[in-house]
């Protein structure tokens, strides 16, 4: 565990809580400005992260699932395509950049960008002390009761911050009633719960899989390839798997400039492009994915021997665990209303995430920020929270800002972009304090 100076006398210029891609890219950013400057007029940057090292949705790290955005979107290149953080330079640091460029592919395994990000988050580790949970924050008022700073909490440590960047990403969601067990489990926890019960050698007759999304669909490959035997389920609403729409008329969505079409416009046109664009990322699969799903299955129907099973235009309408922990899980079809309760060893909810409430997390420092007619959060173009006039210290939200800055929001396809968004932001109000 880091253990940062600390102490009222010491003000960071930025404290980030969290430590994932957003965050880590605008440490980047700090790093790369600071490198050549003398001490006075360097960003004085500090991360807290609450686990004991970086990790990135480590439960989803299938090892042939690949990543879905353009390598180039990394966390650096489009900010700086000159740097030396970038995963071209990753790849060549590690000896595979021939390699790699072999395959002709833009999307590299999941596995392997989740080593960039390691690799990455190792070169700034001067700048993140992990295993720091964030237990409160509180606004700070000089002699005139203006806000100037915040006071962060991590258990017995204060730490003070003229600028929060708030990173929290993403929690897992489930299905109001839903409880997660032993047998019960969010998609999140896909991988360890495998190697658990392989470890353990417990028996998995049948799988049932609940959702339509890409995370749905490589949990029923993976069920399927890990369990030999077992009958795997997937269980969603609509008739059959949605491709996800990556042309490139529709990738536009993701651009930069995107970004600034989508905070200026009204709100029913922000409205009209995120339901337009929804099928970019939302509930929908790769047509790769979908196509080999329907081929395993219609083998198993030619060979006699069906384990693939998919019960569409369904919900689960009830789960019930056993005393020797088995499910009886009930499942309607929904045109007809007939239930049926079938037996199985595991379920696994594929059902999305949804932003942390920062708001909680801020606890008094909440109280500061303004809301607009929607009670949502009033975010300026450079991911500012607006905040009351008696305020001058900063809280930057990287996530959560889908209401104004659109989809790209809890995305990475412009991390980069919005590191250094953020970063020219704080060197603009240092050099308005100091001048």
């Amino acid at each position: 565990m880091n253990s940062p100076l600390t102490g009222s006398d010491r003000t960071y210029d930025i404290l980030g809580i969290g430590f994932g891609p957003s965050n880590l890219a605008l440490a980047i950013a700090i790093a790369e400005h600071n490198a050549d400057l003398p001490p006075e007029r360097r960003l004085d940057a500090l991360f807290l992260e609450r686990q004991p090292g970086f990790g990135w949705h480590r439960g989803m790290l299938i090892d042939d699932a690949t990543m879905q955005v353009s390598f180039l979107k990394d966390l650096v290149t489009l900010r700086d395509p000159a740097s030396d953080f970038s995963f071209l330079c990753f790849l060549r640091d590690r000896g595979r950049l021939v390699d790699f460029l072999n395959q002709k592919t833009l999307f590299p395994l999941r596995v392997e960008f989740h080593e960039y990000f390691e690799w990455a988050a190792d070169r700034v580790r001067s700048l993140v002390a992990y295993g720091h949970e964030v237990t409160a924050v509180d606004p700070v008022r000089d002699d005139s009761g203006a806000v100037t700073s915040f006071e962060v909490v991590c258990g017995g440590v204060t730490y003070r911050a003229r600028n929060l960047t708030v990173a929290v990403g993403l929690e897992p969601h489930v299905p109001p009633g839903a409880e997660l067990s032993e047998r019960v489990w969010h998609n999140s926890q896909l991988l360890p719960g495998v190697e658990k019960l392989l470890a353990e050698g417990k028996s998995v007759r049948r799988a049932v899989v609940l959702g339509a999304g890409q995370s749905a669909a490589e949990s029923v490959d993976y069920l399927h390839r890990s369990f030999p035997e077992a009958e795997v389920c997937a269980v969603f609403s609509k008739y059959g798997y949605t491709p996800s729409d990556d042309s490139p008329f529709a990738n536009r969505i993701f651009d930069p400039e995107a970004v600034d079409v989508y905070f200026t416009s009204p709100s029913e046109v922000k409205q009209s492009l995120f339901d337009y664009h929804r099928s970019t990322n939302y509930s929908v699969v790769d047509m790769e994915l979908i196509e080999s799903l329907y081929a395993s299955a219609y083998r198993e129907k030619v060979t006699g021997r069906e384990r693939l099973r998919f019960l569409n235009v369904s919900r689960i309408r009830e789960v019930c665990q056993r005393a020797d922990n088995a499910l009886d899980i009930t499942v309607e079809y929904l045109p007809t209303g007939d239930e049926q309760t079938m037996e199985a060893d595991l379920l696994v909810h594929a059902t999305g995430y949804r932003p942390r409430d920062f708001t909680t997390l801020l606890g008094e420092a909440a109280k500061v920020c303004l809301r607009d007619d929607g009670d949502a959060i009033r975010v300026t173009r450079d991911h500012r929270v607006e905040t009351a006039p008696d305020v001058t210290a900063g809280i930057y939200l990287q996530g959560g800002t889908e209401h104004t800055h659109g989809l790209t929001s809890t995305l990475l396809s412009t991390t980069a972009i919005r590191a250094g968004e953020i970063h020219r932001s704080l060197l603009a109000r240092q050099a308005a304090r100091s001048g």
